[in-house]
């Protein structure tokens, strides 16, 4: 890695490797009906992002957030946590829990969010379940109880099994086959953001959905199930990504994204 006069902690970039600012990124989500922010979980630089981001959405106008980090098992603790009606030990306690790195990660945003009154909403599917899908398939969410159920989409899920991503999460498995339910346990993952994303969109309210990247990179992922769903809403994307230097983006990294942040490798990391 050759010297850097001046490192810089991330760069901006169109679909088409252009750099570009965060003024015009601003300006875009504000248009958006949902914008899809795409994070490194361990990174730094993506969290601080989307706190800003929020933050300056909301200077703007109302506001609305939704977090993978929340599984909709926990929307009703989450909202008494928000209201200050339980501790965030209490939080914790239910469901699966907290993200071990959520105090470093994401409390600043949810923090911010029960200060000004913006609501955040448990999107991602219940653990257990998508474990169960992965161990038996869609055919296996009819099993569900009623309120089970109600933490999903309305079934039958919508599936594509040939999205590219899909695709690419099959050929990581041994051998490239005998792991056809590796997709669908991230499809029942996407497909439920997507949903509880639509069910708590307000009318002119921007809606900043935080998740992994590759939940949303290429456009597929939960921005193929809100195009199912929702087709007349506009979304916005961001993808971050990792690279031993920001000046270019690198040529496997275009058209992730309407906008791609480009960190530095050697980035510090949350954990």
């Amino acid at each position: 890695m050759s010297a850097q006069k001046n490192p810089v902690p991330f760069a901006l970039f169109s679909p088409k490797g252009k750099k570009a600012k965060y003024g015009k990124l601003l300006k875009s989500a504000e248009s958006a009906d949902i914008i899809l922010f795409g994070e490194i979980h361990n990174n730094a630089i993506s969290h601080w992002l989307q706190h800003t981001l929020a933050r300056d959405l909301s200077s703007k106008g109302k506001l609305s957030i939704g977090m993978e980090m929340f599984e909709t098992d926990q929307q009703q603790a989450l909202d008494k946590y928000l209201q200050g009606m339980i501790t965030l030990e209490a939080l914790d306690s239910v469901g699966q829990g907290l993200w071990s790195n959520y105090k470093t990660d994401y409390q600043p945003v949810v923090e911010f969010a029960s200060e000004v009154g913006i609501p955040v909403i448990a999107t991602n599917v219940p653990r257990p379940i998508a474990r169960q899908v992965f161990r038996g398939g869609f055919a296996s969410l009819d099993e569900l109880s009623p309120e089970e159920k109600k933490l999903l989409p309305p079934l039958p899920i919508p599936y594509d099994k040939n999205l590219p991503g899909y695709v690419r999460m099959l050929e990581m498995m041994p051998g490239g086959h005998g792991g056809e339910t590796f997709p669908m346990a991230q499809a029942i993952k996407d497909a439920t953001m997507a949903h509880f994303i639509i069910a708590n969109k307000k009318k002119g309210v921007p809606f900043l959905h935080l998740n992994g990247s590759y939940h949303s990179d290429d456009f597929e992922g939960i921005g193929w199930y809100l195009n199912k769903y929702a087709p007349d809403l506009k979304v916005m994307t961001i993808s971050t990504v990792e690279q031993e230097q920001v000046e270019e983006l690198l040529p496997e990294h275009k058209n992730k994204a309407h906008f791609i942040i480009a960190v530095p490798e050697m980035m510090t990391k949350t954990y």
